[in-house]
């Protein structure tokens, strides 16, 4: 029965590093510390740069009113020339105007200069002078004594209230200039409601003062709100400054690695391929010297000497050709040879190839292949190396009498895939993602007398990634490892002929219509399954 091939697990570092948790407590203390020397250089309690934006927002909220104040303005001094001299109510209502055009032009000004904390100190005393001149006159209206009848009182309060109300929202960003603005209007209509001296005129004049505090209230929760919207944006202008920083470090280092790795793997190759031509000789010395072609040794010993020196050659030229092969596939030249093979054979043959190391060990291997198995297109030469690393690696970590399986079958989408299990020494968990590093050895790995290089699987697994497919490997300590080599479906190829009795297919001839089918030639599978 075929085996599901099952996805690699995934290894994932702890959320938080311990070098995090410092640097975080150290940005967050120098906030602190340049939170309160901005604090003591600022005359409002807050910082520099957020008392001018304060400022700023009072400005373009007084020129953005300016038609209301202007119309509340008239509105009131024509509702007063009904109960004044119409002279005295139009001297009140140019004097209002003027003071308005005053602010204004001052608010204009102020936001065409350029930004600097003692123009913004200065600036700001001069609007809340301004806002209590503007208090001042609306006092000068409401002071005149009415009579106090009902309909007096009525319009009295309703007017001290969108006096109060209109200033308090206006000055908001300034609490000092909302005071300077109310508390004199809040005041004279007040003493009207105490000279009136009934029981209605006190509870006028309490309802007056408590809607004074309201609106003060109120225009100091906007302030605190605005205040707070001010430093979340200062907040994460910093951050997004700090990120921009950050990434720009980050994509230095990653150039710089990836310049690093590039010089790496051309010097791994130049080098592998220089060292080849006097290995060669020494191959080849050793191996005359070793079979005794010119006659026998005079001395016996020299016989070993010279075996010794051999199978130290071809195991320094095996490791050669293994960083040759990975600098080639980390520089992206590893050109794949790609041809109708057949995963069955490759696996059988790298078994027989071994099949004697496995039996000086003791380690029986056992074959689980599934009849009929059609081709693969890909790469012998690569498949054959991805196979015979994987049970090179199964045979040096199972111990004396352990036992191997070998699997070819389906896998659950129609691909093909290829099991290598052991009963070894195993993989302990957190050491899976530096054995599939360049490189990478695990503790058993240095542990065993057997150690290699550490290039193996990294080398098996990218050229399987060549080939489109998965290579999940699962390791349990004292139990085993197993590794899944999975090809994809659109790898796989059907024909009508038995696999077994057909020459292999050349590159390039791959057909896919009707009549390469009545001649039986294989076609590409398209990726349905067989």
């Amino acid at each position: 029965m075929s085996e599901p091939a099952e996805k690699p697990e995934v290894f994932q570092l702890p959320a938080e590093s311990p070098v995090v948790a410092p640097a975080r407590n150290r940005r967050a203390a120098a906030q602190r510390v340049r939170e309160a020397r901005d604090r003591l250089t600022s005359t409002s309690g807050t910082r520099p740069a957020f008392d001018h934006e304060l400022v700023r927002q009072f400005a373009q909220t007084r020129l953005s009113a300016s038609f209301v104040i202007m119309l509340l303005v008239v509105v009131t001094g024509i509702l007063f020339a009904f109960w004044f001299d119409p002279v005295t109510a139009g001297a009140w209502t140019v004097g209002m105007l003027c003071i308005h055009a005053v602010m204004i032009r001052n608010c204009s000004r102020f936001l065409q200069e350029p930004a600097s904390p003692p123009r913004t100190r200065s600036w700001r005393r001069r609007f809340v002078a301004l806002d209590l001149l503007y208090g001042l006159a609306w006092t000068t209206i409401l002071v005149h004594p009415l009579g106090l009848t009902v309909v007096s009182n009525t319009l009295l309060m309703f007017l001290m209230l969108l006096v109060v109300a209109v200033s308090s929202m206006l000055a908001a960003s300034l609490p000092i200039a909302a005071l300077a603005a109310t508390v004199p209007v809040t005041a004279a209509i007040t003493l009207n409601f105490v000279l009136g001296g009934t029981f209605d005129s006190y509870v006028l004049a309490a309802l007056t003062v408590a809607a004074e505090g309201y609106f003060a209230l109120l225009a100091h929760r906007l302030h605190s709100t605005t205040l707070a919207t001010l430093e979340a944006r200062a907040e994460k202008d910093a951050l997004i400054g700090e990120l921009e920083q950050a990434k720009a470090i980050s994509d230095e280092a990653r150039h710089r690695a990836e310049a690093a790795n590039v010089a790496k793997s051309r010097f791994l190759a130049q080098m592998s391929h220089e060292l080849r031509t006097p290995l060669n000789a020494i191959l080849g010395f050793s191996e005359v010297m070793k079979s005794e072609i010119f006659g026998a040794h005079a001395v016996p010993v020299y016989k070993e000497y010279s075996a010794d020196i051999h199978n130290s050659g071809v195991h320094l030229l095996n490791l050669i050709n293994e960083i040759l092969d990975l600098s080639r596939i980390e520089a992206g030249r590893y050109e794949l040879n790609e041809e109708a093979i057949s995963l069955v054979h490759v696996v059988t043959d790298c078994h027989h190839l071994l099949k004697l190391r496995a039996s000086s060990r003791g380690i029986t291997i056992h074959e689980v292949f599934e009849q009929g198995m059609p081709r693969i297109w890909g790469d012998e030469r690569a498949v054959r190396q991805v196979v015979l690393n994987l049970l090179s690696n199964s045979i040096k970590f199972t111990p004396q009498g352990g036992e191997i399986w070998l699997k070819v079958g389906w896998t659950a989408s129609g691909g093909q895939y290829l099991s290598v299990k052991d009963t070894g020494s195993g993989i302990p968990e957190e050491e899976i993602p530096v054995v599939l590093a360049s490189f990478g050895q695990g503790s058993n790995s240095i542990k065993s007398a057997e150690q290699g290089a550490g290039l193996g699987l990294p080398i098996a697994k990218s050229l399987v990634d060549m080939h489109g497919g998965t290579f999940t490997l699962k390791s349990k300590l004292r139990i085993g490892t197993e590794v899944i080599v999975t090809f994809p479906p659109e790898r796989v190829m059907s024909a009508l002929a038995p696999m077994a009795d057909e020459a292999p297919l050349q590159p390039g001839l791959v057909e896919n219509d009707d009549r390469s089918r009545a001649r039986g030639k294989p076609i590409m599978n398209a990726g349905t399954g067989l």
